[in-house]
Parts: C-alpha cells; structure tokens; sequence
C-alpha cells in the first residue's frame, strides 16, 4: 500500500508540514487485543503505545457512576473529562487508536476520550460497552478503534464513528483465526482506507505478533520487549539493534523512527492483563509506562488499590514521566531542530557501558518478577485494598529512585 505522498515532497515542505503538524494533536497510535485462545495463560490481553503531541501523561483514579478505575490522562487535562485508556475494579479495559477514516468534516474523533471515561465507570463487560454504544449512538464525537476486554474473557475491537459502529470478536475465527487482532490508524469498515494512516506500522506489528503468536509467547513480556519497544521499519528492514556501530562518536548512528512502533511521538503505553475469571477481577493488571517505551520502565497497577502511586501521578506531571522526557532528550538531540524524528542509537546501546534500554531492562525485570510473586500469593487470597496500594507504591518507588541512580544525569 502506497504511503502518504508527503514522503515524496522535498526536504523544505517536508520541513514546512511538519512544523504545522507538530502544532496539532496528534494522535496515532499502535494497538492489539488478544483472546485467551492466543495467550499463554488463556487469559484476555490487550496493549496500546499511545503516540501524540501531548507529551505529558500521568493516571489518575477516578470513582464513576457505578465503578472505580484507573485512567490514563494528558497532565495539562484540568478537567479531568478524558481518558485515553483504563481499568476499572470489575477487570473492564478500554482504549483506543484514532481512526481518521471515519471522522467527517464536522466529526474528527475529539469525543474518543470522553467515552472511554464513561466507559470505564459504567461498564464491566464488553456487552456493555456494546450496548453504551448503541445508547450514546450520535451523542458523542467518535473515530476510533475501541478495544476492550472484560474478567468474562472478552476481547474485541469496535471501529466507531459517531453514527455507527462494527464490532470484530478477537475469538471469532472468521475474523481473528489466531485469537488476536491489531490496529493502527485506520478501520477495516472505512469506504475510503487510504484517508486513515498507520499503514508501515500495521504491517510491522502484524508480523511481531505472528511471530509471538506461532511460537506461543503472548504475554505481558513478549509485548513490552518485542512490540512495544520495536525500532525496526518495515520496508527498510535495518535493525538498529544489528547494525555496526560507527566508531567515531563524533558521527553517531541515527534512525528515523517516524514509521516504527516506538515512535518519537510516543508517549507512553499501556498493556492490560486480564483477569482470569469475573470472581478473580481483582488480578486484572494495567501495566503502565510514562513516556517513550525505550526510555520507561513498566509498573503494575490495580484499581482495588484506591489510588495510584506518587511516582506515576501528581498535581501537574508525574515523577517518571518527567525522567523518561529527560531521557528522551538525551536519545533525541534535535528533536527541536530539523531532525526531530532521529534517535542517536550510539546512545541507546551505549550509555554507562551497556546501553540506555539495557539499563531500563534491568530494572524493569525486576518488577516483572516481584510482581509475579505477588499475584501468586493474590491468587490464593484476595488482599485488602491497603495491602494493593502498599506494594505497588514501593515497587513504583524503587523503580523510580533505580532510574535516578542509573541515569545520573537526571538529577
């Protein structure tokens, strides 16, 4: 499929749209839903690398009309009317992609987030979702790919626009023979493909989860180290991981990672593990990393906590969403220059002897093993809320202070 025909435009009005779109809200964004007939512990997954122009995000927990959730915001959102992807305590997850092929003129999708947030406290199955839907038909202003998932083991997409939506059932075989379903950023259901985007990107992760899938590594792990962070470019197929290093760090190795899944527009990103049962509600789990996913580390999130931890919220940006923007800066030197887009890979494989991301990686698989040995002792007895909120503010604590420690520059 043929790519935006500003890649064919020269270097001074490639420059020229890019200065106006940086002005704009840009939203594209990477997503995937999974049934348990795809996962490896048969429980619903679902994953979103959120790409705008708002850098900063924090979460925030809310209590709604019938349920408390958690929910992922822009830091400058005063009101607090919007949410760009969530869970709520009954294990009911959303979030969402733009889907500029089905915004009109007079709809361009600006009501995304306020339905999600209604969502989250309304609704605790995908059932319900689907019939708020119908309810809100025409009330709000959609273009979107909604996914969400619920405790019963539910996990579907719904390519909305503000009069009409099609829902795809991530365990229904004539749509997702392999139990899973990706988006970008456009809707299977559009009359006219080619007004959506994201093109390069769906056929990248398409094959990253063809591979998870066919060598049955789909879980949390798999989509934070080998989806989330991914910098290869499809067409180009140059692996920055592979690539020989200049010698001179004087001339370091860019990439452009404007068509890649980790983007230099990403902000953060979200992968929800579902909960195995509605009894077990409790074990669902929002992953949550603030920022660029190769300069982020992922920490776990419940709504029976209460509350979310100081690291990741805050009353204008969260701790470690400001740590990973310093990082940013650090990989990408011009990103307020004429190279925005360019990612000093010298940096991310070199820092401190070992690497940028390595070092994240470190710290992160600690998480991912304390938290592992804390849901076992969950799943044989439901914990009290403040037992919840205890250990993930010390998990989220101890990771921000290893970031300090591991990036002295951040101070």
């Amino acid at each position: 499929m043929n790519r935006h025909p500003l890649v064919a435009k020269t270097a001074a009005l490639g420059l020229f749209l890019f200065v106006i779109l940086a002005a704009a809200d840009l939203r594209p964004c990477t997503l995937a839903v999974c049934s348990g007939k795809a996962t490896r512990d048969g429980r619903p997954l679902m994953w979103k690398n959120r790409d705008t122009s708002k850098v900063a995000n924090k979460v925030l927990f809310f209590s709604g009309p019938k349920y408390k959730f958690l929910g992922l915001v822009d830091s400058d959102n005063v009101r607090e009317d919007e949410v760009y992807g969530g869970l709520n305590e009954t294990g009911f997850a959303i979030m969402n992609s733009q889907a500029d092929d089905l915004a009109t003129p007079k709809k361009a999708g600006d009501g995304n987030g306020a339905l999600m947030k209604l969502a989250l406290g309304e609704c605790a199955t995908v059932r319900e979702f689907e019939a708020l839907l119908a309810r809100e038909k025409g009330k709000f202003d959609l273009a979107a790919n909604f996914g969400v998932i619920d405790a019963a083991g539910g996990a579907c997409f719904f390519e909305t626009g503000s009069a009409s939506f099609v829902k795809f059932d991530a365990a229904d075989p004539r749509v997702a023979p392999f139990g899973y379903l990706v988006r970008t950023n456009f809707a299977f259901t559009s009359p006219d493909l080619l007004k959506g985007g994201g093109f390069i990107r769906f056929e990248r992760i398409s094959h990253i989860f063809e591979r998870g899938r066919g060598e049955n590594r789909l879980d949390v792990k798999f989509i934070l180290r080998e989806a989330s962070r991914d910098l290869i470019h499809e067409k180009l197929v140059s692996n920055p991981w592979t690539k020989e290093l200049p010698a001179d760090p004087a001339a370091p190795l860019y990439i452009n990672t404007n068509d890649t899944i980790n983007r230099n527009s990403s902000v953060s990103a979200l992968v929800f593990d579902g909960a195995p049962a509605p009894a077990s509600a409790h074990l669902a789990t929002m992953w949550v990393l603030l920022g660029q996913p190769v300069t982020a580390v992922a920490l776990p999130l419940w709504a029976g906590a209460g509350e979310v931890p100081a690291a990741l919220t805050g009353p204008k940006t969260a701790p470690l969403n400001d740590l990973s923007r310093a990082i940013v800066a650090y990989l990408y030197p011009d990103r307020r220059g004429r190279m925005p887009q360019y990612l000093n890979v010298n940096r991310l494989r070199t820092y401190g002897g070992e690497g940028v991301l390595t070092k994240i990686v470190h710290i992160e698989d600690d998480v991912l093993a304390r938290t592992a040995d804390q849901i076992v002792e969950w799943e044989k007895t439901r914990p009290a809320r403040p037992d919840v909120a205890g250990f993930q503010e010390k998990l989220a604590s101890w990771a921000y202070e290893s970031l300090k420690t591991a990036f002295p520059f951040l101070d």
